[in-house]
C-alpha cells in the first residue's frame, strides 16, 4: 500500500462540482486541498469544440456509460445513463444547455427540508459563478468563471424564430430571459460556451486553480471507499497506476462523484441501507436508508417534423460541409462549430394546476439523434421535450464489494401513473404548437411520433417504447431535515451522523429542478464552499421572479383564462 499524506480537504470526483469545490477550497492558499478523479484529461478538440458534443459522449475515455436495468414501465428497456469521467466530469461531455431552474424548485427544496436553499438564498450563488454574455444585473451574472451565451443568437437558420413565434400564436408568451425573472415561456436557449468553446468546469474552474501550491489534482485515480474511524471520515483509499494508496485528511472528505457516483462510493464505504450493503457483501457502519434511494431524472423523446424547405442542418452532416464548419472554428471559433444548435426553446405548465413550468422544450433545426446520426433521408426539424418533475421513484444499489463493477441503476421511469397522464399532455400540446401558422412554410409530415398515435393508448404505448434519459439524474443523497428518514445529507450537505464528510453534487437534490442540472449543480457547489469554510452566506437576494397571476385558471398566460385540453 502507497504511503500516507495528509490533507486538509480530499474532494472525490473532478466534475462540475468538484472543479468549483477545488477551486474555492484553494483559493486562500491556506488550506491543503487533494481532488482525486477517476478519468483523465479533458484536452480533446472534441470536448472544446460545441457542435462536436456527441463525440465524447461516445468515448469511453469520457464516459463511464452506465445504463439502468430493465425499465418496467419502459417496455423493460435497457436506458443509456452516460456520465463524464474525467477532468469536468459531465460538464465535458454534455450538451452545454444553461438552465438555471424555476424560482419554484428551489423554494419547494426548502419547503422539503433543505433550510436555506430558497430561490432567494441560491441566487447571489447562480449570479457569483457565471459571466453572461448579455450583462451583468439583478438576476444574471458579470464577472463569474462560467461564461454563458445564447450561441449564435438565432442568426444562422429562421426555424429557431418560427419555433418562438408558434409558441407566441398558441397562446405562450415570449420570455427575454429564462434564467432570468421569468423562466416561462418561449425565448432564446443559453449554453455554456465562452469565445466560441466549451465552457467546462475543468475550463472554467480547475484550470487557474491548478496553479497553485496548495491544491494537487490526480487523475486516473479511482476511489474505493471512504475511511471511516470512530464515526468520522479521515481519508480515501484510491487505486492508481495498479497501486492502492491512502490519502488522510485533517478536516473533511467531500464526495463529489456524482448522482451515480456518491451513493455507490457511501455505499463501498459501508454507509447506507443495511440490506442493500448486506446483499453486496460490504461490512455496515453506519445504517443510513436513504442512500442510493429517491434517485430521479428528466426523459424525453424526439418530435421530429420534415421540413419543405432545405434549410435544415441535415445538409450539413456530409464530410465537406463538416470539414469547413471545422476549419471555420479552428480559425475563428464562430459559425456552426461554436453552437450545440439548440438555440431556442420554451418552458411551459401542462395545466391549470401546475403554478410553475414542468415540459421543457429544446428545439433543433434538424431531424437526427444525439449521436449526430440522420434520422431519415431529407430534411427535417425536432424538438427535444419532455416533463420535467416526474413523480417516479428509482434507487442505485451497488452490486457486490468491488468498487469497479457498475452498480445496479433502476430509476422505474413512468411507473408513477401521473407521470403517464402529463405525457399526454406533452404530446398534444406540442402537437398544437407546431399546428401554428408559423410553421406552415415549413412543416411537413409529422416523421415521429406519426399522426397515426392518437388516443390515450397510442400515446402512452409510443412513448413507452421511445422514451430516452434526458440525463439529467439526482436525488439519491437527497438532503432534508432531521425529520426525514430518507434525507442523506443535511443542509449544511454533511452526511447525517458521520463527522467530516459531505456529499455535494446532483445527488443531494431533493427534488429535479425544471431543466437541465448543470447550473444548480455549479450554484449547489458554490454554496456549499461557503458553509465548508465557514464563510457568511452571500446576502439574499431581493427580486420577484415572474409567476403567471392567473395560473389556477389558464394553462399559458398570451391566452384567454380558460383550461386546455
Amino acid at each position: 500500500m502507497g504511503s500516507a499524506q495528509d490533507w486538509d480537504y480530499i474532494i472525490v470526483g473532478a466534475g462540475s462540482a468538484g472543479c468549483v469545490l477545488a477551486d474555492r477550497l484553494s483559493v486562500s492558499g491556506e488550506h491543503r486541498v487533494l481532488l482525486l478523479e477517476a478519468g483523465t484529461s479533458d484536452d480533446s478538440i472534441f470536448i472544446r469544440m460545441p457542435t462536436a458534443l456527441s463525440f465524447p459522449m461516445n468515448m469511453p475515455k469520457y464516459n463511464w456509460f452506465f445504463e439502468t436495468e430493465p425499465e418496467p414501465h419502459a417496455d423493460n428497456r435497457r436506458l443509456h445513463c452516460p456520465r463524464g469521467k474525467g477532468l469536468g466530469g459531465s460538464s465535458a461531455i454534455n450538451g452545454m444547455v444553461y438552465v438555471r431552474g424555476h424560482a419554484c424548485d428551489f423554494d419547494q427544496w426548502e419547503a422539503q427540508g433543505a433550510t436555506g436553499w430558497g430561490y432567494h438564498n441560491c441566487l447571489p450563488y447562480f449570479r457569483r459563478a457565471e459571466t453572461w454574455s448579455g450583462g451583468e444585473d439583478e438576476y444574471r451574472g458579470g464577472e463569474g468563471p462560467v461564461g454563458v451565451c445564447a450561441g449564435n443568437d438565432m442568426k444562422l437558420n429562421p426555424l429557431y424564430e418560427t419555433f418562438i413565434r408558434a409558441g407566441e400564436e398558441a397562446g405562450y408568451l415570449r420570455t427575454p430571459d429564462y434564467n432570468g425573472q421569468m423562466q416561462e415561456g418561449f425565448g432564446q436557449m443559453h449554453m455554456t460556451v465562452e469565445r466560441g468553446e466549451r465552457a467546462s468546469c475543468s475550463r472554467a474552474y480547475l484550470a487557474p486553480a491548478r496553479k497553485r501550491r496548495n491544491l494537487t489534482v490526480l487523475s486516473d485515480a479511482m476511489a474505493e471507499k471512504i475511511l471511516i474511524e470512530n464515526g468520522r471520515a479521515t481519508g480515501v483509499r484510491y487505486t492508481r497506476k495498479g497501486k492502492t494508496h491512502t490519502a488522510r485528511c485533517n478536516r473533511e472528505v467531500i464526495s463529489a462523484a456524482g448522482a451515480i457516483g456518491s451513493p455507490a462510493l457511501l455505499q463501498h464505504s459501508g454507509i447506507g441501507p443495511a440490506a442493500v450493503l448486506a446483499n453486496a457483501g460490504v461490512p455496515l457502519l453506519h445504517d443510513l436508508p436513504g442512500v442510493g434511494e429517491n434517485l430521479q431524472d428528466h426523459i424525453e423523446v424526439y418530435f421530429q417534423f420534415e421540413c419543405t424547405q432545405p434549410i435544415t442542418l441535415n445538409s450539413r452532416l456530409g464530410l465537406l460541409s463538416k470539414g469547413l464548419i471545422g476549419a471555420r472554428w479552428v480559425l475563428f471559433k464562430s459559425g456552426l462549430g461554436a453552437t450545440n444548435h439548440f438555440e431556442s426553446c420554451a418552458f411551459i405548465r401542462s395545466g391549470t394546476d401546475v403554478q410553475w413550468p414542468d415540459i421543457q422544450y429544446h428545439f433543433l433545426p434538424a431531424a437526427m439523434r444525439y449521436d449526430g446520426q440522420a434520422a431519415f433521408a431529407g430534411h427535417g426539424f425536432q424538438l427535444h421535450v419532455g416533463p420535467n418533475k416526474p413523480k417516479s421513484r428509482g434507487h442505485v444499489h451497488i452490486r457486490s464489494a468491488d468498487p469497479a463493477q457498475k452498480p445496479e441503476i433502476l430509476f422505474n421511469y413512468l411507473k408513477d401513473p401521473a407521470d403517464v397522464r402529463v405525457w399526454r399532455q406533452c404530446i398534444r400540446l406540442t402537437r398544437e404548437i407546431i399546428g401554428q401558422a408559423a410553421f406552415d412554410a415549413y412543416r411537413g409530415n409529422e416523421i415521429q411520433p406519426g399522426a397515426a398515435v392518437q388516443t390515450d393508448a397510442e400515446i402512452d404505448a409510443w412513448v413507452r417504447a421511445n422514451v430516452e434519459s434526458a440525463y439529467h439524474p439526482s436525488g439519491a443523497c437527497r438532503m432534508g431535515a432531521a425529520d426525514d428518514a430518507l434525507a442523506v445529507v443535511d443542509p449544511a450537505c454533511r452526511v447525517r451522523g458521520i463527522a467530516g464528510l459531505r456529499v455535494v453534487d446532483s445527488s443531494i437534490f431533493p427534488t429535479l429542478t425544471n431543466g437541465n442540472l448543470n447550473a444548480p449543480t455549479i450554484m449547489v457547489a458554490e454554496k456549499a464552499a461557503d458553509m465548508i469554510l465557514g464563510n457568511p452566506a452571500l446576502p439574499a437576494a431581493t427580486v420577484t421572479p415572474w409567476i403567471d397571476p392567473h395560473w389556477q385558471s389558464r394553462q399559458r398566460p398570451g391566452a384567454p383564462a380558460r383550461k386546455t385540453g
